[in-house]
């Protein structure tokens, strides 16, 4: 015969257990945000444009997480050259913005545009790239 005591322990072991590994779940499910301060660095030539996001898997030079909504692009002028961010959509130009050298801009990428770094010398510059959810202000 089963003593209660020894069911009603092996009971609260195994529902802490399993509070345990859903948390753990929970965690992973929403690491995405973690993934989302993912810097990309890049190196710009002289005359090079770049598109960052916008058009898909084997096209993008990064990982956007949040590819199919709005969001920010983070971009960072890591050398000392200008550079010029373009957003485009269904092959129209919505706007450039000049990212002077040590400046960052956050710029609000709405779903189904492309992103472009254009390089605006002849000279070499650095820049970096990452991504954030509106709901992060």
């Amino acid at each position: 015969m089963i003593k209660p005591l020894y069911c009603y322990s092996v009971t609260v072991f195994y529902f802490s257990r399993m509070r345990f590994l859903v948390s753990i779940f929970l965690a992973l499910c929403f690491q995405s945000e973690i993934f989302a301060q993912t810097k990309f660095e890049f190196e710009l030539d002289g005359s090079q444009s770049m598109l960052m996001t916008g058009k898909g898997p084997g096209q993008d030079a990064t990982i956007n997480p949040f590819q199919g909504e709005d969001c920010y692009a983070i971009i960072e002028n890591l050398g000392n050259e200008l550079f010029s961010v373009r957003i485009q959509q269904g092959g129209e130009i919505v706007k450039i913005i000049v990212v002077k050298p040590t400046k960052k801009k956050k710029i609000k990428l709405q779903s189904g545009q492309e992103l472009y770094l254009d390089s605006e010398t002849k000279s070499t510059t650095k820049a970096s790239v990452s991504y954030q959810a509106l709901r992060q202000n």
